[in-house]
């Protein structure tokens, strides 16, 4: 797997200060995506162990709220394997962290994933240019993709 970034202070991809991860590679190709860069599976660099190791370490700061996990689309097949290794070490190095992630696929589609049982909130559908939204604070791209709660949050 490849990715094209790793954001460490990032606000705009879920609640308060996030790393985030933007892997490469989609197949859905969304008119009017915002990562179109994303698209090709050997766009960026590859996603190694030293890779993961910066993302936990990143994450381990009290105020870093959680991970953010975006592409591209983290749910395509081919991530799978990178992606379950890592969600596995956040819950089990950072269990008080939560972790987000984004689909262009509709919750139906993936829900018999492994990722999911790592995840606590999904936002899914693909992005719909006509039905793009700026409203702060959403979480999502277009108001056709829902923020679904996977894992009850603790509150």
């Amino acid at each position: 797997m490849n990715y094209i970034g790793i954001s460490k202070y990032d606000t705009a991809n879920g609640p308060g200060v996030r790393v985030s991860l933007f892997v490469s590679g989609c197949t859905l190709r969304c008119k009017g995506c915002f990562n179109p860069e994303s698209w090709p599976f050997d766009a960026g660099l590859p996603f190694t162990e030293e890779t993961e190791n910066e993302i936990l370490n990143a994450l381990d700061n009290r105020w870093v709220a959680g991970f953010s996990l975006l592409g591209g689309d983290p749910f395509e097949p081919e991530h799978e394997a990178a992606l379950l290794h890592l969600l596995k070490r956040i819950r089990a190095e950072l269990p008080g962290k939560t972790v987000w992630a984004w689909t262009g696929r509709v919750y139906d589609r993936v829900k018999g994933s492994p990722l999911l049982d790592f995840i606590d909130v999904l936002v899914d559908g693909p992005f719909v240019e006509k039905l793009k939204t700026t409203k702060k604070g959403e979480w999502r791209g277009s108001t056709n993709q829902r923020v679904i709660e996977i894992r009850p949050l603790q509150k």
